[in-house]
C-alpha cells in the first residue's frame, strides 16, 4: 500500500480528470508536492479552485499552463480529447522530469502515441476508467508501457485505487475491459429503463415505478458488495423453487440473455477497433 502520492498534474481536468482529482483530494491521501489542474476557460478552472492542495490553472490565463504543470509534477494525467493529444504531448515533452509517469485518460489513444510524441523511454500507463468514477465506485484498467516500472505502476493504481476499483491488463486487453466496466453502465441504465417500463405496465405511476426499479439494482448491488456469496448464489437465495421468480428467470433465460450479453460486447469491441483505426 502507498500511503501518499508524489506530485500530480492533470491536463485537461474534465469529467473524467476532474472525478479522480476530486477523489483523490476527499480520499486524505497525502500528496507531496500538491496537485495542479489546467483547463482551457477561466470558469472550468474556477471549478477546481476551492479544492484543498489544488493549483487551478486557467489556460486563457496562462498559455504555458500545460507545460508548468507537467515539469511540477511526477505523474501528468492526459485529460484531453483524444484528438488533441498528440499535439498536448509534443508540448508538454521537453519539460517532463526524467522520472515523470505520463497516464492516458483518452480512449482509443494507444501507448505508442505517447511514445512516438514523448521518446521510447517515456513512462506511460494508459488507463481507462468509468463513469462510476465520479461517485468512488467506479472501475479502472491500468496497461504499463515498457518501460514503467514497478513502483511507477504502484504509485498510479494507488491514484486510481481513491476512485475504484483497480484491474490491470495488458494493453491488448484495454478495449475489451472498455466494452465491459466502460459501457458497462448504460448496459445497466437501460435494464433500469426497460424494467422501469414493466412496472407502468402494471399499472405503477412513472414515478413510483421508478423508484422501484432503481432502487432494487441500487440495493441488489449494495448487497453483493456487502456479502461473501457469489452473486449466482444470491440469484438462487431470491429464486425460490416454484415460486414467482423462478417463472420469472426462466422467461429472461429463455430471451438467451448470455448470447445477448456477449453479443453487446462483441458489438462494442468491434467497434473500439473500427475507431482505432480511425473509422
Amino acid at each position: 500500500m502507498v500511503d501518499s502520492l508524489p506530485s500530480l498534474a492533470f491536463l485537461g481536468a474534465g469529467s473524467m480528470g476532474g472525478a479522480i482529482l476530486r477523489g483523490v483530494v476527499s480520499s486524505g491521501v497525502q500528496v507531496d508536492g500538491g496537485v495542479i489542474a489546467t483547463n482551457r476557460t477561466i470558469e472550468k478552472a474556477q471549478a477546481f479552485s476551492g479544492l484543498d492542495g489544488v493549483t487551478s490553472i486557467a489556460l486563457a490565463e496562462r498559455p504555458d499552463g500545460n507545460a508548468e504543470a507537467a515539469a511540477a509534477a511526477r505523474i501528468v494525467l492526459v485529460g484531453v480529447k483524444p484528438a488533441m493529444v498528440p499535439d498536448l504531448l509534443r508540448e508538454i515533452a521537453p519539460h517532463l522530469a526524467s522520472d515523470a509517469i505520463v497516464v492516458s485518460l483518452a480512449a482509443g489513444v494507444t501507448l505508442q502515441t505517447f511514445t512516438d510524441a514523448l521518446g521510447e523511454d517515456a513512462r506511460v500507463i494508459r488507463s481507462m476508467p468509468n463513469t462510476p468514477s465520479m461517485v468512488r465506485k467506479g472501475v479502472t484498467g491500468l496497461a504499463a508501457g515498457a518501460t514503467t516500472t514497478a513502483e511507477d505502476l504502484a504509485l498510479v493504481r494507488r491514484l486510481f485505487e481513491t476512485v475504484g476499483a483497480v484491474i490491470e491488463v495488458p494493453e491488448s486487453q484495454i478495449d475489451a475491459l472498455s466494452t465491459i466496466s466502460g459501457s458497462g453502465p448504460a448496459y445497466v441504465y437501460l435494464l433500469i429503463e426497460e424494467f422501469t417500463k414493466a412496472a407502468m405496465g402494471l399499472g405503477f405511476e412513472q414515478a413510483d415505478a421508478r423508484l422501484m426499479a432503481e432502487q432494487t439494482f441500487i440495493g441488489a448491488t449494495a448487497l453483493l458488495d456487502s456479502s461473501t456469496q457469489e452473486v449466482t448464489e444470491l440469484r438462487r437465495s431470491v429464486t425460490s423453487p416454484k415460486g414467482t421468480t423462478e417463472r420469472a428467470v426462466a422467461v429472461l433465460q429463455d430471451a438467451q440473455l448470455d448470447r445477448t450479453f456477449a453479443d453487446a460486447a462483441a458489438a462494442a469491441l468491434a467497434r473500439a477497433k473500427e475507431i482505432a483505426a480511425g473509422s
